[in-house]
Order: C-alpha cells, then sequence, then structure tokens
C-alpha cells in the first residue's frame, strides 16, 4: 500500500511543488521551446514523472507503474478508441469519392466567401470536431476552403480561429469523459457546467471569422448570418450539453447552426458578394491539396486531403450521391440518439465493468482508496463502439468492399501510429502525477491564491493545450489539480475543473501542433509563425473574456450559472 503524501520535502509545500513540478515543466520546455516530437516529449515526461513519484515522494517503483499502465490504457481506452473508428469513416468517404460531393454541396450554398467561412469552417469544423477532434477540422477544413478559391494563409487563419467553441465536447465528448475519470466528478455535471460558458464564446466566434476574411465590412454587410451562427450553435450546445446528450452536443449545435445559416442565406442573401480570387495570393509556394494533411506525424486526427479538390468546383453531383454523402453523419447520429433511450442504455450500461487496477493499492492521507484506480471497462457502451458499428454500416451503405474498408482502417492506425503513443504517454504521466500525489501538492500551492485562482483556473486549461495541443491533454495534466485547488481555496471544483478544458479550448489556435497542421495543409510549413501572429491576439481576447466569466461564475453576480455537484 502506498499513502498518499502532499509534502514529501520535509513537510515544505513550496520545495515540495518545485519538484511536483518538473514532469509538467520538462513536457513543456521540450514541446514549446525545443520542438521536441510530442510522443519523445511525453515519453521524457512520463519517465520524470516516475523518478520524482518513487525518489522524491517515496513511492514503490511497482505501485508508480501500475498507475502509469493503468492511465496508458485510458488513453486508448475509450479515448483513442474514439479518434481511430471516427476518422475510419473519414477515411472511408475520402476513399469513395463523396468526402467531395459534400464539399461542393457546401460550396454550392453560397458563392460568398464570408458565409462559406462559417458554413464550413465553423459549423462543419464543428462537427467535424464532434466526431474525431485532434486537429481534424483544422486540417480538412483548411483544404476545403483552399479548394473555395481562399487564399493559403487567410484558409489557415479561419481554420484555426474556428476551432474554439465545439473542442471542449470534441470526439464525442473525449475532454470531458477525461476530466470526470482524473477528478472524480460527475461527468454531466462537468459537461453543463462547460455547456454554460462555452456557447456564450461560440456567439463571438463567426463574427471574429467574417472579419478576418473581410474585415469590418464584411461584418457589416453579414452581421445576420453570423450572429445566426453563434446563436444557434451557443442556444444548441446549451441544450444539448444540460438536458440531453453530451456525445451529440457539438453533432446537434453544428447541424442546427448550419441548417440555419442555409435557410438565412436562402431567403436574405448578402446584398454584396465577396467571390475568391486566385488561391495563391497569400504565398509564393504553389499550393498541392492533399499536400500535407498529416504531415506532423505527431498530431492525433490529422488526416491526408483528398487530391484534386481544387478541380472539380463545376462537377454536377447527383442527387443520390449528395444524399449518400451525408449518410455517414446521419448514422451516426442515429446510433447516438438511439444509445439516449433508457431500455438501450441500461442494457448498454449492463455490460460494463469495474474493477480495481491490478496490484494498485493507493489510499489518501485519510485512509480513502484514491478513486482513480477504479477501472470502466464499457466496451460495449463506449462511443468508440458506436462509432466502430456506424463505419460498418457506412461502408454497407457506401457499397465499399471489405477489403477496402479493413485497408482504410490500416490507414487510419499507421497515420494515428505516433499518435498513439502520444496521447497514451501523456495519461500515463498525469495517473502516476495524480496517484502519487504530485498534483495534490501543486494543488495545495495554488489554492494559496485564494479566490483569484478563479481568474487563473482558465488560464491553465489554456496553456495545457497549448503545448499540448489537445483539450483532453491537458485535462488529464491539470484536471485534479484545478479540483485540490478549488476546494483549498474555498471555490466550487465543478466550475474550475469545467473552466480548465472551457479556457483550453482557446489555445487550440495557438497550439505547435495545429499550426504545423495549418501550415502543411496550405503549403506554408516553416511559416507557422506568420500564422501565429494573425490568430495570437483572438487567443489572448477570448481568454481575458473567459477569464472574466469563471470570475463573475465564482462570485454571487453569476453564481446561479453553477451546476451544483
Amino acid at each position: 500500500m502506498y499513502i498518499q503524501n502532499d509534502t514529501p520535502l520535509g513537510g515544505s509545500l513550496v520545495w515540495s511543488s518545485l519538484v511536483a513540478v518538473l514532469p509538467l515543466l520538462t513536457l513543456f520546455v521540450l514541446l514549446g521551446g525545443l520542438r521536441v516530437r510530442a510522443w519523445l516529449a511525453s515519453l521524457i515526461g512520463l519517465a520524470v514523472a516516475l523518478l520524482v513519484a518513487i525518489l522524491a515522494y517515496g513511492m514503490p517503483v511497482g505501485q508508480a507503474l501500475l498507475a502509469g499502465t493503468e492511465g496508458a490504457v485510458f488513453g486508448f481506452f475509450p479515448i483513442l478508441w474514439i479518434v481511430i473508428n471516427a476518422l475510419w469513416i473519414y477515411q472511408m468517404t475520402v476513399v469513395t469519392g463523396h468526402f467531395d460531393v459534400l464539399r461542393r454541396s457546401f460550396g454550392s450554398v453560397s458563392d460568398d466567401q464570408r458565409v462559406q467561412a462559417v458554413i464550413i469552417a465553423f459549423c462543419f469544423g464543428a462537427l467535424l470536431e464532434a466526431l474525431a477532434g485532434f486537429g481534424t477540422p483544422v486540417a480538412i477544413c483548411t483544404v476545403m476552403l483552399i479548394a473555395l478559391r481562399f487564399s493559403p494563409l487567410k484558409a489557415a487563419v479561419v481554420a484555426l480561429v474556428a476551432n474554439t467553441a465545439p473542442v471542449a465536447f470534441g470526439a464525442i465528448a473525449v475532454p470531458i469523459t477525461t476530466l470526470a475519470q482524473v477528478t472524480g466528478l460527475p461527468e454531466d455535471a462537468l459537461g453543463a457546467m462547460v455547456g454554460r460558458q462555452t456557447p456564450i464564446l461560440a456567439v463571438f466566434v463567426p463574427f471574429v471569422l467574417v472579419g478576418l476574411v473581410d474585415g469590418w465590412k464584411g461584418i457589416r454587410e453579414t452581421w445576420p448570418v453570423a450572429l445566426v451562427a453563434g446563436l444557434v450553435f451557443g442556444v444548441a450546445q446549451f441544450v444539448t450539453s444540460n438536458y440531453f446528450s453530451l456525445a451529440l452536443t457539438d453533432i446537434v449545435a453544428a447541424l442546427l447552426a448550419a441548417g440555419a445559416v442555409v435557410l438565412l442565406v436562402r431567403i436574405r442573401p448578402p446584398r454584396h458578394v465577396m467571390v475568391g480570387a486566385d488561391a495563391s495570393s497569400d504565398t509564393r509556394e504553389p499550393v498541392t491539396v492533399g499536400s500535407g494533411g498529416g504531415g506532423t506525424g505527431d498530431e492525433p486526427g490529422t488526416p491526408q486531403a483528398p487530391e484534386g479538390a481544387a478541380h472539380d468546383d463545376h462537377h454536377r453531383d447527383s442527387r443520390r450521391d449528395t444524399v449518400l454523402a451525408y449518410v455517414p453523419y446521419l448514422i451516426i447520429i442515429a446510433l447516438f440518439s438511439i444509445q439516449q433511450i433508457p431500455a438501450v442504455d441500461d442494457a448498454l450500461g449492463a455490460t460494463t465493468t469495474k474493477f480495481s487496477w491490478p496490484g494498485l493499492n493507493v489510499v489518501t492521507e485519510a485512509g480513502k482508496p484514491v478513486s482513480t484506480q477504479t477501472f470502466n471497462l464499457n466496451w460495449l457502451e463506449a462511443a468508440g463502439t458506436i462509432l466502430l458499428i456506424a463505419g460498418i454500416l457506412t461502408a454497407i451503405v457506401l457499397r465499399l468492399r471489405p477489403g477496402a474498408a479493413l485497408t482504410a482502417y490500416w490507414r487510419t492506425l499507421v497515420q494515428l501510429r505516433t499518435a498513439i503513443v502520444t496521447v497514451m504517454a501523456v495519461l500515463a504521466l498525469a495517473y502516476v502525477m495524480n496517484t502519487s500525489g504530485q498534483t495534490l501538492t501543486l494543488g495545495g500551492l495554488l489554492a494559496g491564491t485564494g479566490g483569484f485562482f478563479a481568474v487563473l483556473s482558465p488560464v491553465l486549461g489554456w496553456l495545457g493545450v497549448a503545448v499540448t495541443g489537445s483539450d483532453t491533454s491537458a485535462n488529464s495534466l491539470f484536471g485534479a489539480l484545478q479540483v485540490t485547488a478549488a476546494r483549498g481555496a474555498g471555490l466550487d471544483p465543478i466550475l474550475l475543473a469545467a473552466a480548465n478544458s472551457s479556457g483550453g479550448v482557446l489555445g487550440k489556435m495557438i497550439s505547435p501542433q495545429n499550426l504545423a497542421i495549418a501550415a502543411s495543409a496550405v503549403a506554408m510549413s516553416g511559416r507557422e509563425g506568420e500564422i501565429l501572429r494573425k490568430v495570437l491576439l483572438w487567443s489572448l481576447v477570448f481568454l481575458a473574456g473567459m477569464c472574466v466569466l469563471v470570475y463573475l461564475q465564482s462570485t454571487p453576480v453569476l453564481s446561479w450559472m453553477v451546476v451544483s455537484g
């Protein structure tokens, strides 16, 4: 048995914190400073966490290793299980040509680039985030915008800024699932709280996108489109996350927002239309669509873009092909909706097996078992399994031969090989820190800031995502820390745990991994700094707004918005 101790070095919280922060500091310096590949940086950070746990905290070697293995397994199932099967569905739409049909369908809604930015980058990007996340929307939406004659730099910036509001519920709400696992807080309460923060952000994002495309003139001429998209998305995100289904939150919000924009454009199109110029106007390099959607190799979900997408704008698709292009997403929605039926949910839940991780025996100073050592094997009701079934049905509907479907699955696994190592290593690191007591130490130190910690809370999430490129990873790293600090400061743990995820979404656009994805997709590799300068201000502005919102929610001013545990 190992008993947690948050002050192992002479009973000093400060000295213990200086040691406890070493794994995170190592990871951040390697990723953000030395630009070490994510999979290698994560493994080195994990090694440092193990050394700190064993040498400084006195955790037995076997217990430390077991905590790491539990985290690694959780990283694969259920997290990577979702990403793999979601990207497999996407790969099959590319193989059958239905992804191109979908792109042309979006392009036919309006020739106005400002409207296209909202529909593709914001609405469809949110749908991609809902299904796969981990960089997928940036890679795919950037390519689609270029195919619609956006300049490369503008396409990259628009796709990055749009990839904010839906991130917390991305990959079928994996960031929330991870946050609940590492904090021991109710998943529904955390999701509902995030659903009372990010929808406010969603209202403003479309206005920024329109402004990026055409400045204040664009906002004046297309503000109804931006307002409808943001309001519908935000309201749908709030309602779905609080009263219906976390897994379907972004899917419902994205589809309703897209439908509302299409309807508005049909009824009241913008008076002036902004048509795209030469797609290569912002770069001296030739743009090759499909040149690098998966070029970084370190980031989960960076699919290879379909080649030739920019050269078939005038192709006419049959109604049947157009319907089939939407079928995979309709199948996913249908399956997850069926899962919400109480009888079905109960039947699937009955297949879940809960067990203590073999050999792991860790208790708190109060003598209670640590909650994270209980593993839930919900193999049938897991979102990844639902997506696997959806993939099989998609292959049947799209008439893809079994051999071709299996080839697409293998291609997905190969593409994600380093991402698999990265995610498993980051979760292993988080579990070692949480189980050994390193997170308790850091949380105790931050709790000393008192009520002001409510302002710092979103910044922690923002920093975590900016460095790791993943809201899931940031939640696994800082989720337990937020809860510990919140309780020590007398603040609501659900509020600040949710703030970690909500603040984290704003670091997505400036993370080195996402910048590399966007740059490689538009053949601007090596010019990530140029893209960063275009998005950094918006990241900071939105972060400041989130900090103010969370602080007000921690006070009587907006405390009525906080979900009760």
